[in-house]
């Protein structure tokens, strides 16, 4: 009976530590890159943004606004507040510093990204152009909202122009390579 006990207990085990969750290991060749855009990278505001600011109490100082081509966001009360380059939790940040310069005593901001800045795709797709970016989107997402590849695409590479970036970077296709807001992603010809 023991006996039974005891192999019953080790097929449980077994079943439990087989069906335990964590990261999948990266696929070989992966570039150390794509990994880290995975998870170490907070978003970072920029053009284009379209932001939702609400100062509790205050109505009249909420609303929804865009990040300009500057990189400013115009506010009511207390004018242009750079946005540009910072993540979200250091704009409201921001906005409160400035309502508190003698506007509010006590002023609770809140922000949050309600549409992305756009993603550009070029090169060996149906439909090259301007396209909405939905969080979590991939370069097989993207490809796809342009219709596909063309039969000369390298279905091999990527080149990818992040915002802000001078030029581009070649990536490894693979089903997990990310893209961000505002980057540019072309697709080569292959070469044979």
């Amino acid at each position: 009976m023991r006996a039974l006990t005891f192999l019953i207990g080790m097929i449980v085990a077994f079943g439990l530590s087989s069906c335990a969750t964590g990261p999948a290991p990266s696929a070989a060749g992966h570039d150390s890159a794509i990994s880290q855009i995975r998870t170490g990278t907070e978003y970072h505001l920029g053009s284009g943004d379209q932001l939702r600011i609400i100062v509790f109490g205050e109505e009249d100082l909420s609303g929804e606004f865009v990040v300009d081509g500057s990189g400013q966001v115009s506010l009511p009360l207390v004018g242009e507040v750079s946005a540009k380059g910072k993540t979200v939790r250091e704009f409201q940040r921001a906005v409160a510093k400035k309502l508190k310069e003698g506007y509010l005593t006590d002023p609770r901001v809140s922000a949050e990204v309600l549409n992305f800045r756009p993603f550009y795709i070029l090169g060996e797709v149906k439909s090259p152009g301007e396209y909405p970016y939905l969080s979590g989107l991939t370069v097989m997402n993207a490809v796809a909202t342009a219709e596909g590849f063309t039969y000369r695409a390298d279905t091999r590479k990527v080149y990818i122009k992040r915002a802000g970036e001078v030029g581009e970077h070649a990536y490894t296709l693979t089903t997990e390579t990310p893209v961000q807001p505002g980057d540019t992603i072309r697709i080569g010809e292959r070469f044979f």
